[in-house]
């Protein structure tokens, strides 16, 4: 089944406290219950994936300022029926940065992940999208991973993008106006 591996890491999954926990079970039943949850179609919800960007020494990390939505937040998209939401983190993070040199990490370590190795979650959010262009009001079940980027690498340039750029933890805490993204920044990288 297309899902499980999705499932199998949302169960291995180890949230930073009870929120991100009831989330992340929120997400297990989702899509244990939706064959069709990778799908953006799919109009009550569906599964997103993000990365969270940092620097080599974990000092700095990469927001993006969208255009449609008006805040600061980490690279991501939809899955658009990809159910390798790790492989989904990774384009959309070369799609809105244009980074080359972005590598998939595991959380509090160095360690770069090879083709046979699983990724591991790095957060796991729920939160609603509004009723917009004809849409209705539905839910992003947004799977985080950790990716890793040379600072000194140009950005490239997004129609979606109206800023990007390099920010200290301290400053982006400032510039990111939402609990999820406090959350982020609070984790151990």
């Amino acid at each position: 089944m297309h899902r499980q591996p999705l499932l199998q890491l949302l169960r291995q999954h180890k949230p930073d406290d009870p929120h991100e926990h009831d989330m992340t079970q929120a997400t297990i039943a989702f899509v244990e219950a939706n064959p069709d949850a990778f799908e953006r179609s799919f109009l009550i919800g569906h599964v997103t994936g993000s990365a969270w960007i940092v620097s080599p020494d974990r000092s700095q990390t990469v927001l993006i300022h969208h255009r449609k939505l008006d805040r600061w937040l980490q690279p991501g998209g939809h899955a658009d029926g990809d159910p390798d939401v790790a492989a989904v983190a990774l384009r959309e993070a070369q799609e809105e940065t244009g980074l080359t040199s972005l590598r998939l990490i595991r959380p509090a370590g160095n360690a770069i992940l090879t083709a046979s190795t699983e990724p591991v979650i790095f957060d796991v959010d729920v939160h609603t999208i509004p009723e917009r262009n004809g849409l209705p009001e539905h839910l992003h079940y947004d799977i985080r991973f950790l990716l890793e980027a040379d600072p000194s690498e140009p950005f490239g340039y997004s129609d979606e993008i109206k800023n990007i750029r390099w920010f200290s933890l301290e400053v982006a805490m400032e510039y990111a106006k939402s609990e999820s993204i406090h959350r982020l920044l609070r984790k151990k990288v």
